[in-house]
């Protein structure tokens, strides 16, 4: 099956989920929608499943920047 997808690598259905997962957040997507849409109950498992990796991080801008017109 991962063959058939142009997968190459060795993969799981967790790593699949995984991914999906981490596109969605980094998308933008809520991480409410998320946790719905992985059957969480508990945001807590969904904020532990999904990592930030650090080129997200330096994309926040500072809303008091943004209303002060501040450079980032």
């Amino acid at each position: 099956m991962l063959k058939k997808a142009g997968i190459h690598k060795p993969a799981t259905v967790h790593t699949l989920r995984h991914s999906f997962a981490t596109h969605l957040l980094e998308a933008g997507t809520d991480i409410f929608i998320i946790q719905r849409l992985l059957g969480h109950r508990n945001l807590k498992t969904t904020s532990i499943y999904l990592h930030l990796q650090q080129a997200s991080l330096e994309k926040i801008v500072n809303p008091l920047d943004r209303l002060l017109g501040a450079k980032p």
